[in-house]
């Protein structure tokens, strides 16, 4: 395994590189840096919290979901061993992505395990459970509905309104039988097509089929899913929603957050002034408060501050939050320690920590998912004959094409000595000009710039030369960069699991489990 810092990447943004970095400028917006020894720290503050999740509420919840679902020993031990006071959970969430989506779908789960068996390790006496947060109540039904497959893109058509964990399942036979004819006949490839079967044409809505492909593939390490659309659960959160009704808490204090931040960084979610969603089977849409009214968005439904307390207070699983307020909703539930999030879940992150502190809430420890580039033994022998380096891989293809060019030609394609010296002769000459006709600077300055221009000229002729000489050497790279970064994006953003499983096969995940280390920080490049 090799490993190349996320700054090194050059994928990654200013608020996760400075993060990863401690800088001063975001010390303020999160509590403790993840590392083993702060999660001691984490631990205490955590059992002494005053806002502490009901044990026996999440236990039943959990086991009523899962009661019609088949899921391994080590999972129901987990689920059990969430009554006892000693155990914490580590969470993770995700959406219903069609088919588990990009391949960091895989990575923010096996760094959630792996984290949990690594505290263990460390902290004996206590139990750490992996999570996976379903985002069920989510309704951006686009960005969910296909996966990638060797550069085709395989969609779920249909109609959606309200949360996509209530959708059904109809319309994805004909995405089966179009992953049939692409996952082929071989011992993987039958595979594939009978976990997509027997996920999403076995069951009747889209949370019961992710919870069922989830199971499937991590059911040997334990992990809990949870399925927060939930009364009970909600229930819990109601002192927390009728805040955000009343006083519009988080509006106020992630916005104070947001002016601080966004002098050094991009913004990633701005509150608004309610953070919470009406919700029922076919609807999820914004709560507006106009005037003494409560409006739902786009919809003719209002309601009294009277009344929409009463609805709280019968329907709490009507209320659904937001991005704002999802992560507070999720720490009050779980025995939560910390949160694996990408880098975008990090960045909205930051801004909540002035609002936990007001509503009397432990924040959590974050830390970045894993992240890896996977290459097998035939890729990894070709980038050695065209002696590229595993780091070299990550720069953009036209200066990847461009050094490896000027390493392998006999000529030099650098013209940066010549342009120096072509600008100590024009600095000369304005000398002289300076001292004598002050009016002729401005030609010289002209022929300058003229000069400069043809160098460059000169130099791009030369390189595009050199790249026809190599030709052969070029297209290689070219294509085996293409293959490692999909339209040159990170891998995992792009490539769906099923491509690396019928290569791999059952040794896919734990193969990735094994070489994952989630408090090393770095962005990892494995052989397999």
């Amino acid at each position: 395994m090799n490993t190349i810092t996320y700054k090194q990447t050059g994928y990654f943004s200013k608020t996760v590189t400075d993060f990863l970095a401690k800088s001063d400028q975001l010390t303020n917006y999160y509590k403790l840096f993840p590392t083993i020894q702060n999660f001691e720290k984490q631990l205490i503050a955590k059992t002494n919290s005053k806002t502490l999740c009901n044990r026996k509420i999440l236990v039943n919840s959990l086991l009523k979901q899962y009661k019609n679902s088949s899921c391994s020993e080590k999972t129901i031990q987990n689920i059990h061993l969430l009554s006892k006071e000693q155990t914490f959970t580590i969470t993770t969430g995700h959406q219903l992505n069609l088919f588990t989506g990009p391949l960091y779908f895989l990575y923010k789960i096996i760094s959630t395990i792996n984290l949990c068996e690594e505290l263990k390790v460390t902290y004996s006496k206590y139990n750490f459970v992996p999570i996976y947060w379903m985002a069920t109540e989510d309704h951006d039904f686009e960005e969910i509905q296909y996966f990638n497959f060797n550069t085709k893109k395989i969609t779920w058509n249909r109609n959606s309104s309200g949360a996509v964990g209530k959708l059904d399942t109809k319309g994805l036979d004909l995405v089966f039988e179009k992953i049939t004819a692409l996952f082929g006949t071989s011992k993987n490839g039958k595979y594939l097509t009978q976990l997509f079967k027997n996920s999403y044409l076995k069951h009747n809505n889209l949370t019961d089929a992710t919870r069922y492909l989830t199971n499937e593939l991590f059911k040997d390490y334990g992990l809990v899913i949870l399925d927060a659309d939930n009364a009970d659960l909600k229930k819990e959160f109601i002192p927390f929603a009728k805040e955000e009704l009343l006083q519009q808490t988080s509006f106020k204090e992630v916005t104070k957050t947001n002016k601080t931040l966004s002098e050094n960084y991009k913004i990633q979610v701005n509150p608004r002034k309610i953070n919470l969603f009406y919700l029922t089977d076919k609807l999820r849409e914004r709560i507006i408060l106009d005037g003494n009214l409560y409006r739902i968005n786009n919809t003719n439904i209002t309601f009294s501050k009277e009344e929409i307390l009463t609805e709280l207070k019968n329907y709490p699983q009507r209320f659904s939050p937001n991005v704002i307020v999802r992560p507070l909703y999720q720490e009050i539930i779980l025995p939560n320690l910390c949160y694996i999030g990408g880098g975008g879940e990090l960045a909205y992150w930051l801004e909540l920590k002035s609002y936990f502190k007001k509503v009397n809430v432990t924040f959590p420890i974050l830390l970045l998912r894993n992240s890896a580039l996977i290459l097998n033994e035939k890729q990894s022998r070709k980038l050695k004959k065209l002696l590229v380096s595993k780091n070299e891989l990550f720069l953009k293809q036209h200066d990847l094409i461009r050094k490896k060019v000027t390493e392998m030609s006999n000529l030099d394609l650098d013209f940066s000595k010549q342009k120096v010296f072509l600008q100590k002769q024009f600095s000369h000459l304005k000398e002289i000009a300076s001292k004598t006709d002050k009016s002729f600077i401005g030609a010289v300055n002209a022929q300058e710039k003229k000069q400069l221009k043809g160098l460059n000229n000169l130099e791009k002729r030369l390189l595009k030369a050199e790249n026809l000489k190599l030709k052969n050497m070029v297209n290689r790279i070219s294509e085996i960069q293409n293959q490692l970064f999909p339209k040159q994006c990170l891998q995992e953003r792009q490539v769906n699991f099923s491509e690396l499983y019928l290569e791999f096969g059952e040794q896919l995940i734990p193969s990735i489990k094994e070489n994952l280390k989630p408090l090393n920080l770095k962005f990892s490049i494995l052989t397999f």
